[in-house]
């Protein structure tokens, strides 16, 4: 199922060869059995995250945020009024460690965006908070990423996103069983 073209022959109609189709005629061609109903997906949806993930490292010099400080004001502004939430409840969010949300926080409390405040609810624990300034620099994140992700699917019509964005929500992957560790043929105790 190769889709060259001799110079000679027209392609038929309908979605150009790409990468991943490249990846998958060579893969059919050498080592067929790894392919599964699952493995273009699979490419197609890593391909699209690394484009999406190119897009947003490319407005954040702009804006002078680095993807951690991004993500903290976003997930800050995105709990809503007052936009605070204790740091445990960020790592948690954010999948960091406490460490690293408190390097990035004390860099975002330098320069205004956040402040540390006492929990309302334990006077023991403090809360991370959004400055107005803070605020308005998320909104502006938010926004230049939300382009940044839409130039992503620019040749893409509404109709094939809103499909593509259907058929994802059917492939529920929240309750997978974890992978299988891979095995080499080695005995690892005789290493």
């Amino acid at each position: 199922m190769m889709l060259i073209y001799p110079a000679d022959v027209t392609a038929p109609p309908g979605p150009r060869p790409d990468p991943v189709d490249a990846l998958m005629d060579a893969w059919h061609a050498e080592l067929p059995d790894v392919l599964r109903p699952t493995t273009e997906l699979s490419k197609r949806i890593a391909q699209l995250a690394r484009a999406l993930d190119q897009a947003t490292r490319g407005v954040l010099p702009e804006l002078g945020l680095t993807v951690a400080e991004f993500d903290i004001l976003v997930a800050l502004r995105r709990a809503g009024e007052p936009y605070r939430m204790k740091p445990n409840e960020l790592a948690r969010a954010l999948l960091l460690s406490s460490g690293g949300i408190s390097n990035v926080v004390n860099h975002l409390a330098e320069r205004g965006l956040v402040r540390r405040e006492p929990s309302p609810d334990d006077g023991r624990s403090t809360m991370i908070r959004l400055t107005p300034d803070g605020v308005r620099t998320a909104e502006h994140a938010v926004r230049a990423n939300a382009d940044a992700h839409e130039a992503v699917f620019a040749e893409a019509s509404p109709t094939a996103v809103d499909a593509a964005t259907r058929a994802l929500r059917d492939v529920d992957i929240r309750h997978s069983p974890a992978p299988r560790p891979i095995r080499t043929g080695r005995n690892p105790s005789r290493s």
